[in-house]
């Protein structure tokens, strides 16, 4: 096995092969991404896939590449304070903005392995959807990835993250093992294990969840803290320098506070930047489905937008900006100590798409999800014609979007927009 290699000099590595003319450009090129809304687990998941898939069998290089824009990770304050305690900088990782065109890197050129969705879409899957060859994910499977692909898992858990460090975990070991006697080398475990450990424990609310916590998750926890010690991690307040256990010892809960206040600081952001933060869509036929997930109430919505009309206002030259003909949004808050989760969807072009979000409504939404009016109908709205507007709280806590996406999807399969 190659000799382990810092987060960093794998990067560049991965940048160098990523950005060299076509001539000497290595081929295939295999790449790892996440899914489009580019959130924390998929990030943190692409990062630590490719590099422990870099230095198994047939070590071939893996170029994780973060599904955004280079410009929206400053939206991810989370990502950046991960990305420090593993020694990097968002200067380090890949983004779609490096990514050369379709024109330079043929797909017949790439292979690519899926973590956190198991079915490419967007602009990149229409490019590269035929050149999938695994995907490790815990979302519903939708059928896209061949049954014989290596790695194809797809299971239920808290985080992806937990499925990729169990993936992981004897390659890991190994490179442990045989630098044992490495200080670096254990440095840089050490800085992998908070890579991995940032998305389990956010996903999870630090494994307290208990409708989304799993025996995954808990597993992959005990295995990146069993790399914490005896060295810790470059902390932010260190300019990325080594610090000692003593000076900085690994506390679960201190983490998971400081990382889950900068993702659930959105109180600088513009409208457009808190909708896209964690946004992800679909298209079922002809009718384009987009959910925004907010990690704030709508309450504090309304607030931030000066009134209901305001939001509205908000909402709609969001859609419009997208193109959508169903506007979703979930929030998930914390008033009082207490997990909260609402949900709105605005059904906006025609009486087809509003007699599928109503079925939904009066299904999934009734049955599975709790549903139950906010702010007595403060924000609800219909003209009769093509459009159609319900808010409501949820009682059934352990549905998030992962759940929800697919009842909108399937209810809206065969209509016309």
């Amino acid at each position: 096995m190659p000799a382990q290699k810092s987060l960093q000099a794998f990067l560049a590595a991965a940048r160098a092969a990523l950005t060299a003319p076509p001539s000497k450009r290595p081929a295939p090129l295999h790449f790892v991404v996440g899914n489009e809304s580019a959130d924390l687990d998929s990030l943190c998941s692409t990062l630590f896939l490719a590099y422990f898939r870099s230095h198994s069998p047939p070590h071939a290089l893996h170029i994780p590449l973060c599904h955004l824009p280079r410009d929206d990770l400053a939206l991810r304050p989370e990502f950046s304070a991960t990305l420090k305690h593993a020694a990097i900088t968002e200067d380090d990782v890949l983004t779609l903005s490096e990514l050369p065109g379709a024109d330079s890197l043929k797909p017949e050129d790439t292979r690519w392995v899926l973590v956190d969705h198991n079915a490419m879409t967007g602009k990149l899957g229409q490019v590269y959807g035929d050149r999938v060859f695994g995907c490790i994910d815990h979302h519903d499977d939708e059928g896209t990835v061949p049954r014989d692909a290596e790695p194809r898992v797809i299971e239920k858990c808290g985080s992806c993250m937990s499925l990729v460090v169990e993936y992981c975990r004897e390659t890991w070991q190994t490179l442990a093992q045989e630098n044992r006697d490495d200080a670096e080398a254990a440095r840089v475990n050490a800085q992998l294990a908070y890579l991995a450990l940032a998305p389990i424990l956010i996903d999870t609310n630090n494994l307290g969840n208990k409708t989304k916590t799993t025996a995954h998750d808990e597993r992959a926890v005990a295995i990146a803290e069993a790399h914490l010690s005896p060295f810790s991690f470059a902390s932010p307040s260190s300019s990325l320098s080594a610090k000692s256990e003593s000076d900085s010892g690994y506390d679960r809960a201190r983490f998971f506070a400081e990382l889950s206040a900068l993702k659930e600081d959105v109180s600088r952001m513009s409208f457009r930047d808190v909708l896209r933060k964690d946004y992800k869509e679909w298209d079922e036929g002809d009718v384009k489905l987009g959910t925004s997930s907010v990690p704030q109430s709508f309450a504090f919505l309304v607030r931030k937008a000066g009134g209901e009309a305001a939001f509205v206002r908000e909402l709609e030259d969001w859609g419009a900006r997208k193109g959508l003909d169903v506007v979703t949004v979930l929030t998930t808050s914390k008033e009082g100590g207490e997990f909260r989760r609402e949900l709105l969807v605005w059904a906006r072009t025609g009486p087809e798409v509003v007699a599928a979000v109503k079925k939904f409504a009066e299904g999934d939404g009734k049955e599975r999800l709790g549903l139950e009016t906010w702010g007595d109908g403060k924000l609800d709205a219909e003209d009769g014609e093509g459009s159609w507007r319900r808010c409501w709280t949820q009682a059934r806590l352990e549905n998030s979007r992962k759940q929800i996406a697919p009842m909108l999807r399937d209810a809206l399969k065969g209509a016309k927009a």
